[in-house]
Formats: structure tokens, C-alpha cells, sequence
């Protein structure tokens, strides 16, 4: 379209000046025709504004020329009585004291014609007929371009919506055929829009997959560095160690109110949250469910840390300690297993960190679960002893004999904190 505009623009002018060319050759052939008129009226320093008389000249015969109404009637007042061919449309212009029309009227004359093909009527002037084919091979030139450049938009524009919609009609068969429930197929309808609005089709993973290895590391370690260093966990290890794990991430998406992992099912990847939030709930003892939430930042799945982490190494996947439902459309990117496997077995080095150690336990669901349970239990606690001695008044003491000592609080608490879920003391301890 820009270009269209600029041929637009350049045709006009050209065809602005060989109007006015046109209109000075039918002055001139009336000069010729006119008693004591002669060129050098016509090509005069100062400008003649025909049909105005508030212009006051010394020359009484240029004064005369302007004001004759037959040569204004023959080459200015209308395109009938010359022979203007393609110009006829600059004759008004002429007298045309405006410049924003003679600007805009020649764009406009270019894009019509430019459009629209034949629609020009010529004499047998070499020049004009010249000009004519020009502007016609132009037009034709360039409709076809834009046509071109239309045809491929629409065919990229449509070409990935009308594959979703295949899938879709492919789904939709499937499902009907199984005899999904309705919840089911809602929950896969939303799925597919969701991947669809994120993604608009393209599989990032199925696009780099046939590059050269170098390249398909650098891409993935450029696309995916600022998403894997908003991780606390991530943010004290180097860049080696980030290369890799951004060659192996996978980018994941949850719709709203999808169940990731239940509480005790095998962890099967790390999940590192980039958009949205995870409920991460937590049964307890007499059926009391713990609860928190996870955003953009926090992690899930740290049971994979430890199992890779452990010396003798066990081949059973850990189990997950808490279950994950999504609270909204989720964007994550998932570590597999075997993917953890791999960077903590080659980059130990790196988890020995003092800080990273730190950021796990910060960061983990099951050590904050376990850091709750233990400080509710103490506050709990703290309570019923301020109670027993408030009310030490009203009911005698126990004998000194049958009161708890120090230890045996110390051994309680111990019981206590060892009964309450919370992760193995060993997890991060290598």
C-alpha cells in the first residue's frame, strides 16, 4: 500500500506538469491568433493571473491578454474546446489559487488511474501516449503486486485457523464417537482455545527441533534465560548450568481449574510458574487440608531435588506431598525426571551452593507446609500453658512427681513436629 501511494503521488505530479504544458501550448496557439499578442507575454518574470483585475501591471497589453475572455473561454474555462486528451482534469487547477488541492488532487487523479485500467482518454501527442502506456504498465504492475501481497496475507492469516478448525471437527468426532461426558469435552474445548490464544498454532518445539544443535541451544537459551532466571532457585547458578536447563525445558500450558498432580501420584516433572497461580493443598492429620499459593517465581515438584540428590540413588519416582489445581489460565515451563536427573548429576557442583540450598527450602511448598504446622503447633502450645497457669488458681497442682519435666515437653514436641508432615531432613543435605 506505501508503494501504491508513492506511484500514486509521482504520477500525479507528472501529470500535473504535462497539464500544465498542455494548457501553455493552447495559450500560445491563441497568442499566435491574436493581433499584437506575442511570446514574450506568455513568458514573463512576473506571473499573469487570468480572470483577476486586482493585479495592477504596467503593460497595458499583457493587462489586455489576461482579460481576454475568449482565450480564457477556449484553453481555461473548460476542456471541451482544446484538445487536452489525458490533462483534461488539470484545466481547473490552473487557475487554482490553492495549494493544498493541487497537492492533493494529483494524488488523487494517480491512485484512480493507477486503479483502474484504460480509463484514459489521449490524443495522438507521442508524449501523452507515451505517458499513458507508462501509467497503465504501471497500474497493472503494481495491482498485481498488491494482490500478490493480499493472497499471501489471508493465506497466512487463515491458513493456521483453518487448521485449528480441522482439529477441532477431528476432536469433536473423537469425542462424540467415545461418548465423553460434557464435562470432559468442556474442559478439552477449553484447553484447545487456551493453546490456541497462547500460541496461535505454532509449536516453538517442532520448529527448532531440525536445526543444527548449536543453534537450537542458543535460540532456546535466548527465549528461555529471562523466563528461567525469574526463578529464585535458579538465580545463583551460572551460565552453564542455565544453558542446559533451557535446552530442556518445555513450555506447558494449564487451563483454569485443571488438576496438574494429586497427593501421592509419582512427580513426574518440576513445574516453574511464569504466569497465573497453583493451589498447592496438603492433607493433614483428622483431615485438615493445608493450603497455599503459588505465582510467578514458585516451583513445584522440589521431591524430584532430593530423590536425584540421594546417595544410593532409588530408580522409584518420589511421590508428590500436595496437590496442584490451577486458579487461572497457567503458563509454566516443565523440567522433566529425567531431565533433573541429568543436570544434577553433571552440575553437583552447583546445588552444593549454600544460597541455592537455601532458595529450595524458602521456595519449597513442603518445607513451608512443615514450617507452618511446626510454628502453629508451638504457638498451640504456648496457649495451653498460659491457660493451665491462669487457671492453677482455681484447681490444685498435680504432684510435683506426676508433673512433665523439661525433657519429657522436649520429647513431645519432638513426637509433635515428627508426626506433622514435612520433607526429609536429608533432602537438601549433600
Amino acid at each position: 500500500m506505501i508503494a501504491y501511494f508513492v506511484a500514486s503521488h509521482a504520477a500525479g505530479a507528472c501529470w500535473y506538469l504535462l497539464g500544465l504544458q498542455r494548457a501553455s501550448k493552447c495559450l500560445r496557439e491563441q497568442c499566435r491568433m491574436t493581433d499584437g499578442c506575442g511570446l514574450r507575454i506568455l513568458s514573463c518574470e512576473e506571473a499573469v493571473y487570468y480572470g483577476t483585475s486586482g493585479m495592477v501591471l504596467r503593460d497595458r497589453v499583457r493587462l489586455g491578454w489576461g482579460e481576454n475572455r475568449h482565450v480564457r473561454f477556449m484553453c481555461l474555462d473548460t476542456a471541451d474546446n482544446f484538445g487536452y486528451g489525458a490533462y483534461k482534469w488539470t484545466v481547473p487547477l490552473v487557475t487554482n489559487n490553492s495549494r493544498l488541492e493541487k497537492i492533493l488532487f494529483p494524488i488523487f487523479w494517480g491512485l484512480m488511474t493507477l486503479s483502474t485500467f484504460g480509463n484514459l482518454e489521449s490524443t495522438t501527442e507521442w508524449l501523452e501516449v507515451v505517458f499513458n502506456i507508462i501509467i497503465l504498465t504501471s497500474g497493472l504492475i503494481l495491482v498485481t503486486m498488491l494482490i500478490g501481497n493480499i493472497k499471501v496475507f489471508l493465506h497466512a492469516t487463515t491458513s493456521k485457523k483453518q487448521t485449528m478448525q480441522l482439529k477441532m471437527r477431528n476432536i469433536e468426532w473423537w469425542m462424540r464417537r467415545r461418548k465423553l461426558p460434557p464435562g470432559f469435552k468442556h474442559r478439552v474445548r477449553q484447553y484447545e482455545r487456551q493453546r490456541w490464544a497462547a500460541m496461535r498454532g505454532v509449536d516453538e518445539c517442532e520448529m527448532i527441533a531440525n536445526l543444527p544443535e548449536g543453534l537450537r541451544r542458543d535460540i532456546k537459551y535466548h527465549l528461555c534465560l529471562d523466563l528461567v532466571r525469574q526463578v529464585p532457585l535458579f538465580q545463583h547458578m551460572d551460565d552453564l548450568v542455565l544453558e542446559n536447563i533451557c535446552d530442556r525445558v518445555k513450555s506447558l500450558i494449564f487451563p483454569k481449574g485443571e488438576i496438574i498432580t494429586k497427593e501421592g501420584d509419582p512427580v513426574q516433572r518440576m513445574l516453574f510458574v511464569v504466569r497465573g497461580h497453583l493451589q498447592s493443598s496438603q492433607v493433614l492429620r483428622d483431615g485438615v487440608k493445608s493450603c497455599c499459593m503459588l505465582g510467578p517465581g514458585n516451583f513445584s515438584g522440589d521431591e524430584l531435588l532430593s530423590w536425584c540428590l540421594r546417595r544410593p540413588f532409588i530408580d522409584r519416582l518420589p511421590p508428590s506431598s500436595s496437590t496442584l489445581v490451577t486458579l487461572e489460565t497457567t503458563e509454566a515451563f516443565g523440567l522433566e525426571a529425567e531431565d533433573v536427573k541429568y543436570v544434577t548429576q553433571h552440575f553437583r557442583y552447583t546445588f552444593v551452593n549454600e544460597k541455592v540450598k537455601r532458595s529450595a527450602r524458602y521456595y519449597s511448598p513442603g518445607w513451608r507446609t512443615w514450617a507452618a504446622v511446626a510454628i502453629q503447633l508451638a504457638w498451640r502450645r504456648y496457649r495451653h500453658r498460659l491457660t493451665l497457669t491462669s487457671l492453677s488458681f482455681i484447681r490444685p497442682r498435680r504432684p510435683l512427681s506426676r508433673c512433665s519435666s523439661l525433657g519429657e515437653d522436649r520429647l513431645r514436641l519432638y513426637a509433635a513436629l515428627l508426626t506433622s508432615p514435612k520433607p526429609n531432613q536429608d533432602d537438601f543435605s549433600f
